[in-house]
């Protein structure tokens, strides 16, 4: 329920291990490149690491005794590298391989969320203008209070998704660097020719390199699962106004139908919200994820006693949370069911008492508007008390009726679709923002 089949890929013992291998590899074929160690050792480890059978049972044993499991995976690369193992993991430190597997995990599942937020994108979008001139009822304090569009709500939910977008592009190049300091983060160990040896084994993974040592500055990694707090709060807040607008007496929206989905053991009759419940509850999980990440910044001196451990935990499970919630939102927006009847009939309840700002607007500019509205609100006071239609009470007071002109105009002025402001605009302004953003990353 928590997780995906491909995050869960990303994240998996085997895959990581495969990412520490990778990060060893990597290194051998640098070293090589600025004759630190002889070529031939460099593709013996290379070779070595690209067929290693680990064996996971002695990896395991090891890394209970060790507490880390890169000097246990390093006897077993040395060995199947036979004359060459001794120049494998040459001055590097456990921290340096760990974290640019973490990395290159982090590139990874970082590719997944953005192509799940592109089709997020798409799918508010497609709703955003379909529903562009669907009135409802805007709902402030769980009460009516303006008309809007379903489309208007669907393009504030857009807007949100599109600047995470922005934002993950903007941290890859903060985020995706990699990390060969040595020791205490000097690169003592290998000498002057230190930081072109660590630009080398950045370029061979593809990644970026630091300016400097980021052993005890893990503001990226707090960075990146920040965003996944971003990400997941906004989807959560979707979440919410779907399920509100799926209770029975609203029923504005329903979840796409699959047989038994969201189906009660006792209840026939029931349809939860499920997508949109899962949604909410990884997202309040991914936010205390944020702040365990924002407790791990706190490292002691150039290496830390326990603060790297909280990632290991945190990195993972925020991920696996997030591809989650972006799977049921994709699923859940992707197929939603809008109720335009109900829409309007709930915009309907009130007998025109939503669009009582609308007639005093009216009336302000001959009334004034204090007088305007202190004569709105008594009619408003009227109908909420003895029931009625707002325009049939409005009727009855002649400074209305000349004030607006007209029974007729007064009958416009209650009609909930004519007071929807510059709803429609603002949708076509996201939708723009939406196409241009959508053929410049094609």
């Amino acid at each position: 329920m928590f997780g995906t089949a491909e995050m869960r890929a990303v994240f998996a013992d085997d895959a990581l291990v495969a990412r520490y291998i990778e990060a060893e590899r990597a290194l051998a074929r640098a070293q090589a490149r600025c004759g630190a160690i002889p070529a031939r050792a460099a593709t013996a480890i290379d070779e070595a690491g690209r067929n290693l059978v680990v064996d996971f049972d002695r990896l395991r044993r090891e890394t209970e005794i060790v507490g880390y499991p890169i000097l246990p995976l390093v006897h077993q690369l040395s060995e199947a590298a036979g004359e060459a193992g001794g120049f494998v993991h040459w001055g590097a430190t456990t921290q340096d391989i760990m974290d640019t597997a973490n990395v290159l995990q982090l590139r990874a599942a970082l590719d997944l969320v953005e192509r799940d937020l592109a089709t997020l994108a798409t799918n508010l979008a497609g709703l955003a203008a379909k529903y562009r001139d669907t009135p409802m009822a805007g709902r402030t304090h769980l009460q009516q209070a303006l008309p809007i569009t379903f489309g208007y709500k669907a393009a504030i939910w857009l807007s949100g998704i599109e600047r995470h977008q922005e934002r993950l592009r903007q941290l890859r190049p903060r985020v995706l660097v990699g990390e060969f300091s040595g020791a205490a983060g000097t690169l003592a160990s290998v000498g002057a020719g230190g930081l072109e040896m660590q630009r080398l084994f950045c370029e061979e993974l593809g990644l970026g390199q630091p300016a400097i040592t980021w052993h005890v500055a893990r503001d990226g990694l707090a960075e990146a699962v920040s965003l996944l707090g971003l990400i997941t709060g906004s989807l959560a807040k979707i979440a919410t106004d779907v399920m509100l607008m799926m209770a029975t007496e609203f029923g504005e929206v329903s979840e796409p139908f699959v047989p038994g989905r969201g189906a009660s053991s006792t209840m026939p009759q029931k349809r939860n919200p499920i997508s949109s419940e899962l949604i909410l509850a990884a997202a309040k999980a991914v936010r205390q994820h944020v702040a365990t990440m924002l407790d791990g910044m706190i490292h002691d001196f150039e290496r830390a006693t326990g603060p790297w451990h909280l990632e290991w935990i945190a990195l993972p499970e925020s991920f696996l949370l997030t591809a989650s919630a972006l799977a049921n939102a994709n699923f859940m927006l992707g197929g939603l069911v809008v109720h335009e009847q109900r829409m309007r009939a709930n915009l309907d309840l009130t007998g025109g008492l939503i669009v009582a700002e609308a007639v005093m607007m009216a009336a302000a500019p001959r009334l004034g508007r204090q007088h305007a509205h202190d004569v709105v609100y008594g009619a408003c006071r009227q109908a909420i008390e003895h029931g009625g239609r707002l325009a049939d009470i409005l009727a009855g007071i002649p400074e209305v009726v000349e004030a607006l002109g007209s029974r007729e105009e007064i009958e416009r002025c209650c009609d909930p679709a004519n007071y929807l402001g510059l709803a429609g605009e603002m949708i076509d302004r996201v939708l723009g923002k939406s196409s241009a953003a959508a053929r410049s990353a094609a």
